[in-house]
């Protein structure tokens, strides 16, 4: 007998919808039965998402939202229990980068980084806690997840994006320290470091001559694709994940051994 990942009457919320990673999360997710928030500063772009999820039978509700503005984030995860319900899986995956060498970062550079990858993503993962705290003192016992988007240069440094290579380590470490005291209350919290994925972001780069020689270095040979992180991302959305907690889960075709 088959069996399959089911996410009827769940809620999911995901940073950085808009595009790329975001993007296919939250249409994997649908796809799965979640109802879906989609979170970002582009909303024209999220409403767009939005209507393609409805057309394919999905919820989605979208919410405007900036992990650099503490008091957005606040507003962003009220707006979308209001409008979806109470969350039940959270998407933790905004994220920027900037590329140069460490000599080179500004303070401006540095924040810009931190203050996202780091900063944001730990205050978002803990208003939803938060919330998922509160509803966990009932009787019914919670299965809440919560999923933290770090990088595999957050486990092996990259020359050329030390800064981002830091703030995701702070995720991963994060991630051990958010699954270690809030497992009791039935929350799961989960890490997933992506290897060199093709989006529309750095889509180009794998054209050009240096990224055809950083191609050259991995493993197989190729770069993955969003779908990549499919199964992934819905095994530690689901009920089935329930003995998975504080995990750190490469999904870089073999590129970090």
């Amino acid at each position: 007998m088959g069996r399959s990942i089911n996410l009827e009457g769940k809620v999911a919320l995901i940073t950085g919808a808009s595009s790329g990673l975001g993007k296919r999360f939250a249409q994997v997710l649908s796809s799965a039965g979640a109802k879906v928030v989609l979170a970002s500063r582009r909303t024209e772009r999220l409403k767009e998402l939005r209507a393609e999820i409805e057309s394919s039978g999905g919820a989605a509700h979208v919410v405007s939202l900036d992990v650099t503005d503490y008091q957005s984030i606040k507003a962003a995860v009220a707006h979308a229990e209001t409008e979806a319900g109470t969350i039940d899986i959270l998407v933790n995956n905004s994220g920027v980068s900037t590329t140069q060498k460490l000599t080179d970062v500004t303070p401006a550079d540095f924040e810009f980084v931190f203050d996202t990858n780091v900063r944001g993503a730990f205050f978002v993962a803990q208003e939803v806690a938060k919330r998922m705290i509160m509803r966990g003192n009932g009787p019914a016992k919670p299965a809440y997840r919560i999923i933290n988007v770090a990088s595999v240069a957050g486990l092996r440094v990259f020359p050329q994006i030390g800064v981002y290579s830091m703030s995701k380590a702070a995720v991963v470490q994060m991630t051990k320290a958010m699954a270690l005291e809030w497992g009791r209350h039935g929350i799961n919290v989960n890490a997933i470091c992506p290897g060199y994925i093709d989006t529309e972001i750095n889509h180009h780069h794998w054209k050009t001559e240096q990224g055809q020689k950083l191609i050259s270095m991995l493993p197989r040979r190729r770069v993955g694709s969003p779908e990549d992180l499919d199964g992934l991302l819905l095994l530690l959305s689901a009920d089935e994940s329930q003995f998975m907690n504080g995990s750190v889960i490469s999904a870089d075709d073999g590129f970090s051994l």
